[in-house]
C-alpha cells in the first residue's frame, strides 16, 4: 500500500497531495477533518514514503489514479469522499469519473490550464525544484525567520510562515528528493483534463484567489467544464492552502459531499 496516515472516525475521506508534495501537507486540517471522518491520506507514487510506479507505466493522473484505487481496496474503501489539491484534485477528479468518489473536492485542479499556463507552471516548477535542491541541506536553519519562510515560499501559500521552519524544511527536502519528480512533470506535458461529463457525485472546486502558480483564471475554464459542481473561492489562500487558512479548507472539504 501506498505509505500514508490514518486516522478518525466516520465515513471515510482520502486526501491526496500536489506534485513535489507529501501526506504532511494536510496536518492543519487533519484534527478538524478526523473529528467528523475516517481520514486516509495518501503519499502518490514517487513521493514522501511511497515508491515509484513500476518502470514502464508513465506516472500520468490516470495512472495515479489506478494507484490510488488499489490503496481504496487495500483499506477496505469501496467509496469515499475524496478531496485533493493541484495534481491530487485532478486525481480526485479522475476517481470521480470512475465512481469511487462519494464526492469529489478539487484545491486548485491541475488540468485546467491553456499552454501558455502549463509551460508557466512547468518553469516554475522546475525553478522551485532546483531551489530546494540547494536549499534542503540547510534549510530548517535558513528559514528559521517566518517572514523569509514567507518569502521562500511564496509562489505555494500566502501565509508560509505560519508554518514552522521544520515543517517548511520537511517539504523543501521532500521536493528536493522525490524520486517521481520529473517522470510526474513530464507525464503531465502535453495534458489536461478530459471526461467531465462522466464526472459522478457532488463536487466542489475551490480556487485559492492567491494562488501564484495554478493561476486563479484557470478556475473560469473549470466552472465551464464542470457547470453542475459547487464552485468557490478561497479567501486569502495561496496555491496550498493548508497552511494559510485551516478553518476554510476544512469546512470546504466538510461540505463538499
Amino acid at each position: 500500500m501506498l505509505a500514508h496516515h490514518r486516522g478518525g472516525a466516520g465515513e471515510p475521506l482520502v486526501l491526496l497531495h500536489g506534485i513535489g508534495s507529501q501526506w504532511q501537507m494536510w496536518r492543519p486540517v487533519l484534527g478538524r477533518l478526523e473529528a467528523e471522518r475516517e481520514v486516509l491520506a495518501l503519499d502518490l507514487p514517487g513521493f514522501g514514503g511511497s515508491p515509484e510506479l513500476p518502470a514502464g507505466t508513465p506516472p500520468t493522473p490516470e495512472a495515479l489514479a489506478d494507484a490510488v484505487e488499489a490503496a481504496l481496496d487495500e483499506a477496505g474503501f469501496q467509496t469515499a469522499h475524496v478531496a485533493g489539491n493541484s495534481l491530487g484534485g485532478w486525481i480526485a477528479l479522475e476517481l470521480a469519473k470512475r465512481g469511487r468518489a462519494r464526492s469529489a473536492c478539487a484545491l486548485s485542479p491541475a488540468g485546467f490550464w491553456n499552454r501558455r499556463e502549463h509551460a508557466y507552471a512547468t518553469s516554475s516548477l522546475r525553478v522551485s525544484q532546483a531551489s530546494a535542491v540547494l536549499l534542503a541541506p540547510r534549510a530548517e536553519r535558513l528559514l528559521a525567520g517566518g517572514t523569509v519562510r514567507r518569502v521562500a515560499l511564496w509562489q505555494l501559500a500566502a501565509r508560509a510562515d505560519r508554518m514552522t521552519a521544520a515543517e517548511a524544511a520537511g517539504s523543501i527536502a521532500n521536493l528536493a528528493g522525490s524520486p517521481g519528480w520529473r517522470t510526474t512533470l513530464d507525464a503531465m506535458a502535453e495534458r489536461h483534463f478530459t471526461g467531465a461529463a462522466d464526472v459522478r457525485g457532488p463536487v466542489t472546486v475551490a480556487w485559492g484567489e492567491r494562488d501564484r502558480l495554478l493561476l486563479p483564471r484557470q478556475a473560469e475554464r473549470a466552472r465551464r467544464a464542470l457547470p453542475r459542481a459547487r464552485h468557490l473561492w478561497l479567501t486569502g489562500c495561496g496555491h496550498v492552502p493548508t497552511w494559510d487558512d485551516p478553518g476554510q479548507v476544512a469546512r470546504v472539504i466538510l461540505t463538499s459531499a
